[in-house]
């Protein structure tokens, strides 16, 4: 309870870079490790934005002892949140020697890592266009080929913000419709829906490929209307 409470005093306080009012259910956290476990050999896994750790849970379930597993969190509060459940909560103190956690911004981390599956919790529906490009390019840099990024964003907001919203908000989200759609057209493996959250989530799967990432040209905001 007392991570629901904090995750919420964030909520109110960070909402751009928090982007929920609770934790992610289980259900929403265990699909989003479900591609790790069933790979063979050692791994190197990549949290994004853990917050309080409820998606850590239940990766923490699928690290062995010749894995890795790096967490990068901006909000010094869930980084604390984090230190903590890895001193206190047995299942987090048997791989805490094989944990890496990384205050900083996705961008700034990560020069010359490969990872087998990155796991992201970002809020990217609130975040600037540019913004969001840039941490797609992230997720595949990062990416060794044939990983796995998974991600989620809560079901039908942008779809809805795009027929609600107006002016400079509109040109927004339809930029990041646009950068998100270019990425799950080449990548996408399959996407699951998770009722049992709050709110309803979808989680996207997507593989690197040898093929590019896209290159993105920014619509006008004629041609996103039209």
């Amino acid at each position: 309870m007392s991570h629901y409470l904090e995750f919420f005093k964030q909520f109110r306080t960070t909402f751009e870079t928090t982007g929920a009012i609770a934790p992610s259910s289980r259900f929403l956290a265990s699909n989003m490790a479900e591609p790790m476990k069933r790979h063979q050999g050692p791994k190197k896994v990549l949290e994004i934005g853990p917050g309080t750790g409820a998606v850590t849970r239940e990766i923490v379930k699928q690290i062995r002892p010749e894995d890795s597993l790096d967490l990068v969190e901006l909000n010094e509060k869930f980084v604390e949140i984090l230190h903590n459940r890895f001193d206190a909560e047995r299942a987090f103190q048997e791989i805490k020697h094989l944990t890496s956690i990384h205050n900083c911004p996705l961008q700034e981390y990560g020069v010359g890592e490969e990872y087998d599956y990155i796991v992201s919790g970002l809020p990217l529906n609130n975040f600037p266009t540019d913004l969001v490009s840039e941490i797609f390019q992230a997720y595949f840099r990062l990416l060794k080929p044939g990983g796995v990024l998974s991600y989620f964003e809560y079901m039908y907001v942008r779809p809805v913000r795009k027929v609600v919203s107006r002016g400079p908000e509109n040109e927004r989200i339809c930029q990041i419709d646009q950068i998100m759609r270019s990425y799950t057209s080449q990548y996408r493996i399959r996407t699951n829906w998770i009722w049992f959250n709050l709110p309803p989530a979808w989680v996207q799967h997507l593989q690197k490929t040898d093929s590019p990432p896209p290159l993105i040209e920014q619509a006008t905001p004629q041609e996103q209307s039209s």
